[in-house]
């Protein structure tokens, strides 16, 4: 999530009267993270992307952090492609960049007529199809110039990308609300995506050419944003809140079925380690970009939860 939209939700960020923490343990798995985002379960370990470090890395359980790529840029949503193939969502340049299994990296997919600001995260789905979010408009200039309640009440919305597996690039979806976090549901015909400046998870039909239809609320989660989000075998979705401690499990229909404390602002999520069932959550003190880039704050946060992933990522 971007720093101003954090700002823009500013003040919103009271926990009183938001329900009781659960009592989990969790400790640090890793730190010394500028930024951590698109976190992703793969071959026995967490990989993610570290913005200010414009590196994607991975690390296991046992807590040995590996760097696995650089780029020339700031790295956000991962995902892989049925032949292993490695897709890095390049922030700045609006590309998405695929990695080959002999190590090879070249763009994939230009998204610059599509997005009208920084893309964001992504999702892959079994067919090699990606789903890609960007901010939709320049949210810190449009915060200082007209301020957070007129930024809320009117402000340009995204349109989210669908690459498909050969590159081509079209528009899935017009009309969101700086989307984010997107998931797909184990019978890949499901998309559900994060709208940050609605508080609100989104749900799509996925048709047989990727293509989505029947836009539809699947649950609203104010006074909390979704930023990355992670579903769960039983249909539930662990939402990361930025502008929290906060990482929570919410139900279709937003009752919200757990919170956990990561003990920072918690920016991504996911499910995985050998059963599934370990929650590993990106904190970090702020998102701005200035700040982020000064020290490596970040931490990657794991606890032992209920339910074990499912669908993707």
């Amino acid at each position: 999530m971007d720093a101003g939209a954090a700002r823009v939700f500013a003040g919103r960020n009271d926990n009183n009267g938001w329900e009781a923490t659960m009592a989990r343990e969790t400790r640090v798995l890793a730190d010394g993270i500028y930024f951590g985002e698109g976190p992703r379960w793969r071959d026995g370990r967490l990989w993610f992307s570290d913005f200010q470090a414009h590196a994607v890395k991975s690390v296991s359980l046992a807590g040995d952090v590996r760097t696995e790529l650089e780029i020339d840029d700031q790295p956000s949503g991962l995902g892989w492609m049925p032949d292993g193939s490695l897709l890095v969502v390049s922030m700045t340049k609006c590309q998405v960049l695929r990695r080959r299994p002999d190590g090879k990296v070249a763009v994939h997919a230009d998204l610059g007529g599509i997005a009208t600001w920084h893309c964001n995260d992504m999702v892959v789905d079994g067919e090699g199809r990606a789903y890609v979010g960007n901010f939709g408009f320049d949210l810190d200039h449009e915060l200082v110039s007209r301020g957070a309640e007129s930024v809320l009440a009117d402000h340009p919305t995204a349109k989210l990308a669908l690459v498909q597996a050969d590159g081509s690039v079209s528009v899935a979806a017009e009309d969101m609300h700086f989307p984010n976090g997107p998931v797909i549901t184990p019978d890949g015909k499901t998309l559900i995506v994060g709208e940050t400046l609605t508080a609100a998870l989104t749900a799509f039909d996925i048709g047989p050419d990727g293509s989505l239809s029947n836009r539809r609320l699947w649950a609203s989660t104010g006074p909390r944003v979704p930023d990355g989000i992670a579903l769960d075998a039983a249909g539930a979705i662990w939402v990361a809140n930025p502008l929290g401690h906060e990482c929570v499990r919410i139900a279709q229909g937003g009752e919200v079925l757990e919170v956990i404390d990561p003990g920072d602002n918690c920016y991504a999520c996911m499910l995985g380690g050998d059963d599934g069932r370990t929650l590993f959550m990106l904190t970090a003190p702020t998102s701005i970009a200035e700040e982020t880039a000064k020290a490596a704050q970040g931490r990657l946060v794991i606890t032992k939860v209920d339910v074990g992933r499912a669908g993707r990522p």
